[in-house]
């Protein structure tokens, strides 16, 4: 008997005779795809569980774009009011220069009359917030470090490094980059000869990037933030990659050293930029070493950004979202949305599983899944490409600029729809309205509400 209450198998006085009404959900990692799955499921009256190893999490990352692609899902959760008042709504890109010159600009206007919703950037740190008050506190448990993972035809179980171990129907990594759920089913499916020999290789990168978090900036340095669209600019340099290798690595690479990644890597990083030049609106010409001094040394890291997405997304039981599926550069700003838009996806058809779901129930379930996103996740990670080749240097970099700055006004139109055109939505939820002139993408598991309906009312007959 699976142990559907959440409690590790080791606390017998939780344990619940009451059958179950719904599949058990262990989500491995609470990050923002992790938190969306749950908001999502809590929302289903779905029973699930998030474990993160950290013991904490720190107020730290980046500013990200989300476009209305997720604004339906914001909406049908009821926190897109309090979404847009956190954020700042872009209407476009600038590109400027080391002479402090923008060379051209980017629209995205326009969104709200073809997409009903505009796009909004806001702080990691803010985002991550909101999306954590919308799950139950007690659903969340900090500090707990997998160490193995296992299913068969009775559930999953994932140990822990305190000998706990917890038990349920699905088991979701949701675990990042380098997941230890990924890690635990290619094992499997390698020793069974059945992993694509892409998977298993090592997860490459080919961009080193710094990234940190100033304090709150003044607006009279920084005139630029007073005005009421968001400034969201790149700065291309002469002939300065900082950012980008010439060769593809990875770990596991023989040069590989972690001594690389450390605090004193990061300092280091942080004078080879000193004198790059930004672009603030004030007469007083500033540098990124003026973010540097106004940024906290525990909020500088130098990391590499790996790219890749997976064949494989699940196995048995067990199935993978974000960036444990698919790691995409954060040029494009797509990683954070095509997170949201798995956890959407993957709670339709958790939801219209039976109550006791066989591994083969579960398995044609994520074999859907996998169908419905791999698609726009390549097409994500193959324009996250042709943005980081934008920001870099070389001839092909110049060439995608200018082709970007001479781009016909109809051409530009026709990405900006293919890059908001899946606008997915649960099937759980009362609808959010449409009120674009673009007609959303099929979004097939949005018709799975009346099957699990139609699956409740047998499993009560029988």
């Amino acid at each position: 008997m699976i142990n559907n209450t959440a409690n590790s198998s080791n606390d017998q006085s939780h344990q619940s005779s009451v059958p179950p009404t719904r599949p058990k959900v262990l989500i491995i990692g609470a990050g923002l795809g992790g938190l969306t799955l749950g908001m999502l499921l809590h929302k289903a009256n779905i029973p699930f569980d998030i474990f993160e190893r950290a013991s904490e999490v720190k107020n730290i990352g980046s500013a990200m774009m989300l476009t209305s692609t997720t604004a339906y899902l914001f909406q049908q959760c009821g926190i897109y009011d309090e979404f847009v008042s956190l954020g700042k709504k872009v209407v476009a890109t600038q590109v400027g220069n080391e002479r402090r010159e923008l060379e051209y600009i980017m629209k995205f206007g326009g969104a709200s009359a073809l997409f009903g919703y505009e796009s909004y950037i806001i702080a990691r740190p803010i985002l991550y917030d909101l999306l954590h008050r919308q799950v139950p506190k007690e659903r969340i448990h900090m500090g707990v470090k997998i160490t193995e993972t296992s299913q068969d035809d009775n559930g999953v179980r994932i140990h822990c490094n305190n000998g706990a171990v917890y038990e349920g129907d699905i088991l979701v990594g949701a675990d990042g980059a380098y997941s230890i759920v990924r890690q635990s089913i290619y094992s499997q499916l390698k020793a069974e000869n059945r992993l694509p020999v892409s998977d298993a290789l090592p997860l490459p990168y080919s961009t080193e990037c710094l990234v940190g978090q100033t304090r709150v900036l003044d607006v009279s340095e920084f005139p630029r933030l007073a005005e009421e669209d968001c400034q969201f600019m790149n700065i291309i340099g002469d002939n300065k990659p900082y950012s980008y290798l010439d060769v593809e690595k990875s770990k596991h690479d023989s040069s590989f050293n972690n001594s690389e990644w450390g605090p004193e890597a990061a300092e280091v990083f942080c004078k080879e930029i000193q004198d790059f030049p930004i672009i603030s609106g004030s007469e007083k010409p500033l540098t990124l070493g003026n973010l540097v001094e106004w940024t906290d040394k525990d909020k500088i890291s130098k990391v590499m950004l790996e790219e890749k997405v997976f064949e494989t997304w699940h196995h048995g039981r067990t199935v993978l979202l974000g960036d444990a599926c698919h790691k995409l550069n954060p040029a494009g700003g797509a990683g954070a949305t095509n997170a949201l838009h798995d956890a959407i996806s993957l709670a339709n058809y958790i939801y219209a599983l039976p109550p006791r779901p066989t591994t083969a129930d579960t398995d044609e379930a994520f074999v859907a899944y996998t169908g419905e996103r791999i698609s726009w996740a390549k097409a994500a990670f193959d324009s996250s490409s042709i943005f980081k080749t934008m920001a870099s240097t070389g001839f092909l970099s110049r060439v995608v600029r200018f082709s970007a700055k001479y781009m016909p006004l109809w051409v530009q139109k026709r990405i900006i729809i293919q890059m908001n055109i899946n606008r997915p939505q649960a099937c759980f939820l009362p609808r959010a309205e449409d009120s674009g002139l673009v007609t959303p993408a099929p979004q097939p598991s949005l018709s799975l509400k009346a099957h699990a309906a139609f699956l409740s009312v047998a499993e009560s007959v029988s």
